[in-house]
């Protein structure tokens, strides 16, 4: 997965900070919509 990452070690590019922003904010998504099902499941919402 890395094999062209060597050729940008001097900074990193606009391109790769948004899709780590979009990562990081997909994998807390992701967490959050699997606590609120299970606290929809216990009965926490009603």
């Amino acid at each position: 997965m890395k094999s062209g990452a060597n050729m940008q070690k001097k900074q990193k590019s606009t391109f790769q900070k948004i899709t780590m922003v979009l990562v990081w904010i997909m994998i807390i998504a992701t967490l959050g919509s699997l606590v609120a099902s299970a606290l929809q499941a216990i009965g926490v919402f009603g």
